[in-house]
């Protein structure tokens, strides 16, 4: 089966769509959502609400998200490999002409997409998280064919000007800049994916419309957050290993205009800084702030790197590959304006906090 339209069939087989549509804006680009499920409408609507636009106008895409038991494709599909450091399977695709099916390996969600066409079939409403991803991946895609640059970072911004962080998974960049959020004239920019472009002796930055997603750890010692988790849960998460503790996987959003206020999401900013965390909940060392050289500091680099992944469409109509890696060179360009900052030494969010709040947040 590798024809567009027949596999598009399969996935809405005998699921008509709504009449309303729900339109988004992004920067320039506009998107619609339609679905089979008013359910599934209403929660995107409340997702997205800061960037919903009325009335719908015209829209350079169109995501189609229907809500219906997981589908047997009979697609051969072939895992797509993991980043350095990711273990798992969690992606797995099927190449068509012209197109490309991704399958998500854990939830058996399925992902039909090419330059016209953009499906989600299968439990949307229990694996929303994985619709919104789908959404926000077409946004990236059109950032990225405009000449922004993927980063794995979080940001904030501050009359204008951003702070990006960066770090392995669990390093603690989306407790740092929720902390960061504390200050009411600083506003929420992206929690895991940020998109760069240099602009003549500026970098711009932009993030998506995703809440942060965030575990435990992060809660448990924010008084704001209190509320995503109820006190027996918060004191027996407080009995556990540090180190134990922040490894622990389980997914929290974070609805900022809701915990933190209204107006406070900016998602564009100049970008002046990027502070990389490189501590350790172990070490001996206390935290230390110090400006590094970007080009000298390839590990550093490696962590602000993102992959575009199996959903990545360019303008020429190609798809990403999982053996396509970004290129240093330009990120190193993009970035020539930023000052790039190291956290080391010893975890301690209260000292990165006020540090990062008098010397990067300006």
């Amino acid at each position: 089966m590798d024809d567009i339209s027949q596999i598009k069939t399969m996935l809405l087989d005998e699921y008509p769509l709504l009449p309303e549509r729900l339109c988004l804006r992004l920067q320039d680009y506009r998107l619609a959502i339609r679905s089979n499920s008013a359910a599934l409408l209403e929660r995107m609507q409340s997702y997205f609400a800061h960037v919903v636009e009325h009335p719908c106008g015209q829209t350079q895409a169109e995501v189609i998200a229907i809500e219906r038991d997981i589908v047997d494709a009979g697609l051969a599909f072939v895992d797509w490999k993991r980043e350095p450091g990711k273990t798992g399977r969690k992606d797995a695709v099927y190449d068509l002409s012209g197109g490309r099916v991704v399958r998500k390996v854990r939830t058996g969600m399925l992902f039909l997409q090419s330059a016209q066409t953009l499906v989600a079939a299968g439990p949307c409403l229990e694996y929303d998280n994985q619709v919104i991803n789908f959404i926000n991946s077409q946004f990236l895609n059109w950032l990225q064919n405009d000449g922004y640059l993927l980063c794995h970072a979080a940001a904030l911004s501050r009359h204008h000007h951003g702070l990006a962080i960066a770090g392995l998974s669990g390093g603690g960049k989306s407790t740092l800049m929720l902390n960061l959020l504390e200050d009411e004239a600083t506003s929420y920019v992206t929690n895991d994916r940020l998109c760069v472009r240099k602009q003549l002796t500026t970098t711009q930055a932009v993030g998506i419309p995703k809440l942060p997603r965030i575990n435990p750890g992060t809660i448990v010692n924010n008084e704001r957050l209190f509320p995503l988790i109820d006190v027996v849960t918060r004191e027996k998460l407080l009995q556990m290993d540090t180190r134990e503790l922040w490894k622990l996987e389980q997914k929290y959003d974070v609805d900022i205009s809701a915990l933190y206020g209204p107006d406070r999401i900016q998602h564009e900013t100049q970008l002046n800084r990027f502070l990389v965390l490189n501590w350790q909940h172990d070490s001996t060392e206390p935290l230390q702030l110090e400006q590094v050289d970007i080009a000298q500091r390839q590990d550093l680099l490696a962590a602000i790197l993102k992959p575009s992944g199996p959903f990545y469409l360019d303008t020429s109509g190609s798809f990403n590959s999982d053996d396509a890696m970004p290129d240093a060179s330009a990120y190193l360009a993009a970035l020539e304006h930023v000052s790039v900052f190291e956290a080391t030494g010893r975890v301690n969010f209260e000292r990165l906090t006020a540090l990062c709040t008098d010397k990067l947040m300006d």
